[in-house]
């Protein structure tokens, strides 16, 4: 199988394929007499591997790690629970940050509720005043309480009357 034909397949791009060649992830394949990689079943089942445990976020050093003890069917797999684990943890660890970012977001949201002109808007004074280094609505202790209030702040510093 050429290059083209096993991206095809696995769908990995060309250059992620020569990438985790160079990265030795993926053994080198035999050249044919016209220079081509010739790749196999073996580079096919490897692909797949990679591509399944990306789709599972996992960091390049830990599927190397697990393709390690792939080619070791006799290690116990303790290793294999402990990466796992780990990755979990990263998993859960992001949804508590996404979950805050979901916050954050909302409060911004609330800071205006009806549409004026973009001179007026709560969310765009917001912006501007945490750009400046000034306290807003979205990285305040209680958002939701407080985004009413701020909106009409933000609004009194633009000196723009409320809508």
């Amino acid at each position: 199988m050429r290059i083209g034909e096993i991206a095809a397949a696995t769908g990995v791009d060309v250059e992620t394929i020569r990438f985790y060649e160079k990265e030795g992830l993926l053994a080198p394949p035999e050249r044919r007499s016209n220079g081509y990689r010739a790749y196999g079943t073996a580079h096919l089942e490897r692909l797949a591997f990679i591509r399944h445990c990306r789709s599972l976020d996992m960091a390049l050093s830990d599927i190397r790690r697990l393709m390690a003890l792939l080619d070791r069917p006799a290690s116990e797999c303790g290793d294999v629970n402990a990466l796992v684990d780990l990755q979990l943890e990263r998993v859960r660890a992001r949804l508590a940050s996404l979950q805050a970012l979901e916050k954050q977001l909302d409060a911004l949201r609330a800071s205006c509720k009806t549409p004026t002109a973009a001179a007026r808007c709560g969310i765009l004074a917001e912006l501007v005043h945490a750009a400046h280094g000034e306290a807003c609505i979205c990285h305040t202790a209680e958002p939701a309480k407080a985004a009413g209030e701020s909106h009409q702040k933000a609004l009194g510093r633009q000196q723009v009357k409320p809508n």
